[in-house]
């Protein structure tokens, strides 16, 4: 069984910065692509940011060139560096980890943005 751990979420002012990481663990023999979806109060749940198994990573447009994706293959992690934090930001953040045709999911983690 696959399961993911998150840390990082917590409060910050407009302006500030999080890291967020999630660590999988469990049967997982090839991993497809990692990633983060964020859901607002009210909100439908949107895609973030996704990296593949070879590092190439993509970004919706309303975190371009703010936040930024990595992992570390070797421990299977990983993780979201959020700069200039607006308002609208403010969020649970989800990790999520496509392995085979298998997708699991953590049990996310707040982001609160104040302005």
């Amino acid at each position: 069984q696959v399961r993911l751990v998150e840390s990082g979420g917590g409060l910050v002012q407009a302006g500030g910065s999080l890291r967020l990481s999630c660590a999988a663990s469990g049967s997982i023999f090839s991993i497809n692509a990692m990633g983060w979806y964020r859901q607002a109060p009210g909100k439908q749940r949107e895609l973030v940011t996704t990296i593949t198994s070879g590092g190439s990573a993509n970004y919706a447009d309303s975190v371009k060139g703010r936040f930024t994706i990595s992992r570390d293959s070797a421990k299977n992690t990983v993780y979201l560096q959020m700069n200039s934090l607006k308002p609208e930001d403010t969020a649970v953040y989800y990790c999520t980890v496509l392995y085979g045709t298998l997708r699991a999911w953590g049990q996310g983690t707040q982001v609160t943005v104040s302005s």
